[in-house]
């Protein structure tokens, strides 16, 4: 009797009893590290997290990425990083701190010579590094006619503004001339661009505007999307005027461009997630409202650009690979110090 209502007893707890299910997965997630301010990419991790479910972890890393990513190692929770500027790209394959993905979707959006052939990174969007020319002292005609090269020119001489010359988005643009000219003619470029500047390479490119429009210097160099960020008024009525005081130029039909790409990382845990939010970067969607959000050229062909972006002209870059731009870096960087450049 007592091994029956022993029974009865267990059958009727199983009966009344749920039974525990596995605890639910977590949440599918993705962890970004980027240089980029995380607000300038928030419409885009909304809106994949939207379609996806997936949530993104965006931390902003202002400085020191590679270390970062590097001093955690494998225990780093990084999936994906984005960088501005093609050497900082670089600097993260260099130090394998990438790991290579094959995705047709990717492959079909980017062109070839914006992502790596073995999948180690992948360009995102392009930004132009243009010529500013004041509309009040150089004509529309002199104006659409101007180069780099010619900034070096005696008929410059106190009429040039620009940033350091050690700044990355310069470095960029020096390496693609030393990349066209050679090592003997970027340090005679540089040392007779040094001779027609205004001002003492200093500041940013809103401030070449700026500088302009104060009559300071009637020529500069900067990048296209500063001028779209100044035009749209994001920045308010004051560099809203710096904008309209200048002309953008594409130089030549030759214009040296950078990047802003991506990898995933090499311990990235999401990796899945990681490649669906670099797939959803390119899509047409994504790289529309990346255009209009951030002034910059979409890599993927037939997106259209911004239209104040759109209004500076049609944007044929220079005819050179990403990582020779990169490697060519370190020499430019050794020049532009013994011309004193910056001094």
């Amino acid at each position: 009797m007592t091994r029956l209502r022993s029974a009865l007893l267990a059958l009727s707890f199983f009966a009344v009893t749920p039974i525990v299910a596995p605890a639910q997965a977590e949440a599918a997630e993705v962890n970004l590290y980027t240089t980029r301010e995380a607000g300038l990419l928030k419409p885009l991790t909304d809106r994949f997290t939207a379609e996806t479910g997936i949530q993104v972890n965006t931390v902003f890393v202002q400085g020191g990425l590679a270390e970062r990513l590097a001093a955690e190692g494998s225990r780093s929770r990084a999936d994906v990083a984005i960088v501005v500027d093609v050497g900082n790209l670089m600097e993260l394959v260099d130090r394998d701190l990438s790991q290579p993905i094959r995705s047709e979707v990717l492959e079909g959006a980017i062109p070839a010579n914006l992502r790596d052939p073995q999948g180690r990174w992948f360009a995102l969007s392009t930004r132009a590094r243009a010529i500013y020319a004041s509309r009040e002292r150089i004509s529309e005609a002199d104006a659409k006619a101007l180069t780099y090269e010619a900034l070096a020119e005696p008929r410059f001489k106190g009429r040039v503004c620009i940033r350091s010359g050690q700044h990355p988005y310069n470095t960029a643009l020096f390496s693609t001339l030393l990349i066209a000219h050679g090592e003997p003619w970027l340090r005679d470029y540089l040392t007779k661009l040094k001779g027609n500047l205004a001002r003492r390479a200093a500041g940013g490119d809103r401030e070449v505007a700026r500088d302009i429009m104060a009559g300071i210097c009637d020529v500069g160099v900067a990048n296209t999307y500063y001028a779209g960020l100044m035009l749209s008024g994001r920045g308010g009525e004051e560099q809203k005027l710096w904008g309209e005081a200048v002309r953008v130029v594409l130089p030549g039909r030759e214009t040296a461009v950078n990047i802003t790409g991506a990898i995933v990382t090499r311990h990235a845990p999401n990796r899945a997630e990681a490649l669906r939010l670099l797939e959803f970067m390119v899509s047409p969607e994504a790289q529309t409202v990346y255009a209009n959000g951030n002034f910059e050229n979409p890599v993927r062909p037939g997106t259209p650009t911004n239209p104040i972006v759109e209004s500076f002209g049609d944007l044929t870059p220079r005819d050179v690979s990403m990582p020779e731009v990169a490697a060519r870096r370190a020499a430019v960087s050794r020049i532009v110090d013994e011309v004193g450049f910056d001094r």
